[in-house]
C-alpha cells in the first residue's frame, strides 16, 4: 500500500488524547499568552523532537511527565478552544473521518475554569474545527478520570450531564502501577446507572491482570491499549496458539482493544513493530482498533501508524479498511450514525482505493 493510498485511506481513532497532540509553533505560543517559561525550547521543529525523544524512555511514567508542558498552556477558555480547534483540524488532514478525542478536565482548572467551562471550551473548539475541515471529520470526546487523584466520580457525573453535547463517554487514564483501576468501582457504577460509555486504560504497563480487572470488575466496554493479555496467550513453536480464559473471554464477546503501536514501544510495552502484537491478537480474531495514543508525544499521525502496519506486516488497504470498520463499530456513537459512517464513507472510500 503506498503512501498516496495510505493518505487517502478514511481512518478512525478512538485513543486520542486532546493534551498529547498539540502542535509545537501553538505550545509556544499560548506559552508566551500564559507567561510560562518552562519549555526546553522555544523552537518549534526542535520542540517537537524534545517530546520525542522525552518520551522515547521505555517508562510510562517517565512518558507522562511530557504532558505537564502541554497541560500548562491549557488553562484558559481561548486557549482550550483553539486547541480542540486545530486537533479536528490535523485528524481531518490526516484522512480521519471520526474521531473520540479524550481528555481530563480536572487537568485544566489552574486558572479557575469550573469543569463545565472546560468542557463547554473543547466542546466548541472541536465544532470549529469540524466546520474548519469542510465537514470532513465528526468529533467526539471522552472525559478521563486521573487513576492517581479521587475525582473520578466527580468525571463520571460531569460525563453524564454533558452526553448527547459532544461528550461520547468516560475513560480512565495514568500511571497503572499502583493505581488499580477498581480503585474508581464508584465512577463506573455511575455510569452504569446511567447507562452512559466508558472504556479503561489497561493492560500497558501492568500485565493481564488489569485487563481482567477492567472487563471483570469494572465492566469495560472497550481496553485502552490492552496489549498485555498476550500475558494470557501461549505461542507454540509450530505456531498455534492457546488462549487462557481471559484471552478468549476477551476475544469471544469482541471486547474492542484500542491498540496504538507507536505508544506501545515508548512505554516498553512493546519491543518493536515486527513483534509487536497486534498482529497475532489480529490472526487469533480479536477486534482491533488502531491508534494514535498521543501524536505529538509519540511524533505519529494515522497515517504513519498505518506506514508503520505496511513495513512490519505488509498489511494492504484490506486489513486498514477491517481496522477502520472496528473502530466505528466500536465506538461510543448511535448504531444508525456509525452505520452511516461504514456504509456512506468507510465503504466507499476503501472500495475507491481498490479501483485506483
Amino acid at each position: 500500500m503506498h503512501l498516496s493510498d495510505i493518505l487517502r485511506a478514511p481512518k478512525a481513532v478512538l485513543h486520542d488524547h486532546l493534551d498529547g497532540g498539540l502542535r509545537p509553533a501553538t505550545i509556544i505560543e499560548l506559552a508566551r499568552e500564559h507567561g510560562y517559561d518552562k519549555l526546553p525550547t522555544e523552537d518549534p521543529a526542535a520542540l517537537g523532537v524534545w517530546f520525542r525523544e522525552a518520551a522515547d524512555s521505555g517508562s510510562l511514567e517517565r512518558y507522562l511527565e511530557t504532558f505537564a508542558h502541554t497541560c500548562a498552556v491549557m488553562q484558559t477558555r481561548e486557549a482550550l478552544e483553539r486547541v480542540a480547534a486545530e486537533c479536528a483540524e490535523d485528524l481531518a488532514e490526516d484522512g480521519v473521518v471520526y474521531a473520540e478525542v479524550r481528555y481530563a478536565p480536572e487537568q485544566h482548572q489552574e486558572r479557575g475554569l469550573t469543569l463545565d467551562e472546560v468542557v463547554e471550551a473543547v466542546n466548541a473548539g472541536f465544532r470549529e474545527g469540524e466546520r474548519r475541515a469542510g465537514g470532513r471529520i465528526t468529533v467526539r470526546t471522552l472525559l478521563t478520570g486521573m487513576r492517581h487523584t479521587d475525582r473520578s466520580a466527580e468525571i463520571a457525573e460531569l460525563t453524564v450531564a454533558h452526553r448527547d453535547r459532544g461528550v461520547a463517554g468516560f475513560d480512565i487514564a495514568g500511571g497503572e502501577i499502583g493505581n488499580p483501576p477498581a480503585r474508581h468501582l464508584a465512577a463506573f457504577q455511575h455510569l452504569k446507572r446511567h447507562n452512559c460509555h466508558f472504556t479503561i486504560h489497561a493492560g500497558e504497563a501492568v500485565g493481564a491482570e488489569s485487563v481482567h480487572e477492567a472487563v471483570q470488575v469494572c465492566g469495560a466496554e472497550r481496553i485502552g491499549h490492552g496489549v498485555r493479555i498476550t500475558d494470557d496467550i501461549t505461542v507454540h513453536e509450530d505456531g498455534t496458539a492457546t488462549l487462557g480464559h481471559l484471552a478468549a473471554y476477551v476475544r469471544d464477546n469482541g471486547i474492542p482493544l484500542e491498540v496504538c503501536p507507536t505508544s506501545n514501544l515508548q512505554t516498553g510495552a512493546a519491543k518493536d513493530y515486527a513483534t509487536h502484537p497486534i498482529d497475532l491478537l489480529r490472526r487469533l480474531g480479536f477486534r482491533i482498533t488502531l491508534n494514535t495514543d498521543n501524536r505529538l508525544v509519540s511524533g505519529t499521525t494515522m497515517s504513519r501508524e498505518f506506514a508503520h502496519m505496511v513495513e512490519a506486516f505488509g498489511y494492504g488497504a484490506e486489513v486498514f479498511e477491517e481496522f477502520t470498520v472496528a473502530a466505528v463499530e466500536s465506538a461510543f456513537l448511535p448504531l444508525p450514525e456509525r452505520r452511516r459512517l461504514i456504509d456512506e464513507v468507510i465503504r466507499p472510500g476503501y472500495a475507491a482505493l481498490r479501483r485506483g
